[in-house]
């Protein structure tokens, strides 16, 4: 059977994905702590108009309104008998604007991590992980989604019962880590570590990468140990914050501007990424700018650290230390992502 996904990687040189949800969300009227998932439900037509502006500002690939939909999730909602409901129609509502778009363009299942630490330091098991991580995949296919694009987690322990709720879907999987500081996720996984952990997962993931965290400098450093550790026909992934967020005048703004974020998508694909998207604070007026960026761009030599920092701005230090595979860590703090705050927005 044929997959809108598959076929676009080997018809195109790059592909480019949208920008936020969560973070757009708020200036169409999410409250803080509200569940950007009951939109599905409750502001169907908000949900399909960011999809449609990310679409025409030129977006190949839309990240459904799912980030948060795991029943673990949803149960700070009091919504998580609504699980299945809501990540059918998150896809739906997505693979509808992109039926019209003229174009080929891949709805892309969003999946998030649960906010729960994993055992054995934490309550939640593997098979109860696994199974909600399942249900939520399985909802996702049967609205419409291409691909399954497991996001912003930080764990191995997590990322295993995901890529095994996953299997259950029968799609192609891209998956990304959150890299905070100093190269590595909350957790300790490093950007090589991670790339050589995937190869022992299945089913085989079809893109990795990396996305949220600090900002185009510190993904880019990531990006470019994974470069190094990757093999021939890995697809990279990059969906990187709209810079540094900042507290002005009573909301959160993003400092990356639209020039900034075209650089970024340049440097990025001559690191040989082939999917360049924003995250947190990524507008579509950014994502219009990256699209005008990639096609007019001529892929030049792979950016060392130096030139990422002198166009990107500075990274952390030992942003290009670690390469060790990791071993299942230990949780050293407990961040849950409750629902969307302007500090962690959800369906980022």
């Amino acid at each position: 059977m044929s997959n809108r996904f598959l076929e676009l990687l080997e018809s195109r040189p790059w592909l480019l994905a949208d920008g936020a949800t969560g973070t757009n969300y708020f200036a169409l009227g999410l409250e803080t702590g509200d569940s950007p998932e009951l939109w599905n439900a409750d502001h169907p037509e908000r949900v399909q108009g960011l999809h449609r502006d990310f679409v025409e500002a030129g977006a190949d690939i839309i990240l459904t309104n799912s980030f948060g939909g795991t029943r673990n999730r949803l149960k700070l909602h009091d919504a998580a008998d609504r699980a299945v409901e809501l990540n059918r129609k998150a896809a739906s509502l997505a693979r509808e604007v992109a039926d019209r778009a003229g174009r080929p363009v891949v709805v892309a299942g969003s999946v998030g991590p649960t906010g729960e630490i994993f055992q054995p330091v934490g309550p939640l098991s593997q098979e109860d992980g696994t199974a909600s991580f399942a249900e939520q995949c399985q909802a996702l296919a049967e609205g419409g989604a291409d691909v399954l694009w497991l996001e912003t987690m930080s764990s191995v322990e997590e990322l295993s019962a995901a890529f095994a709720g996953a299997a259950t879907a029968d799609l192609p999987l891209v998956c990304t880590l959150s890299f905070d500081t100093n190269g590595r996720t909350m957790m300790g996984v490093t950007g090589a570590g991670f790339a050589e952990f995937l190869r022992g997962l299945m089913p085989r993931v079809t893109a990795y990468g990396g996305n949220c965290g600090t900002g185009p400098a510190e993904l880019m450093a990531v990006v470019h140990n994974m470069a190094a550790a990757r093999q021939p026909d890995d697809i990279l992934v990059t969906k990187s914050n709209c810079g540094i967020p900042a507290y002005v005048e009573g909301e959160i703004r993003y400092s990356g501007t639209p020039e900034l974020m075209a650089d970024y998508a340049r440097l990025a694909r001559d690191a040989g990424v082939r999917i360049i998207g924003g995250c947190c604070g990524t507008t579509p007026t950014h994502v219009a700018a990256m699209r005008a960026a990639l096609e007019s761009h001529e892929p030049g030599p792979a950016p060392d650290l130096a030139k990422i920092m002198s166009r990107l701005g500075e990274i952390s230090q030992g942003a290009e230390a670690g390469d060790a595979p990791p071993a299942p860590s230990r949780e050293r703090r407990n961040r849950r992502r409750r629902g969307a705050t302007p500090e962690t927005p959800a369906a980022v």
